[in-house]
């Protein structure tokens, strides 16, 4: 995994989890979940390029 792609899914998965906490502070369930949502993308996305790690 390149350095940038990992950088990229870290910074992913802090602001998802930012926008999860901002939705829970503010009672906004839609942005809680939106912030969930972001961050099991970067969560797939970290095992997709960790697989492509493996086969090289």
């Amino acid at each position: 995994m390149s350095a940038t792609d990992k950088a990229k899914n870290k910074a992913d998965e802090l602001a998802g989890k930012a926008k999860e906490k901002l939705g829970h502070l503010t009672g906004d369930d839609q942005k809680e979940n939106e912030g969930k949502a972001d961050q099991a993308k970067s969560n797939l996305k970290d095992a997709g390029e960790k697989v492509k790690d493996a086969f090289r």
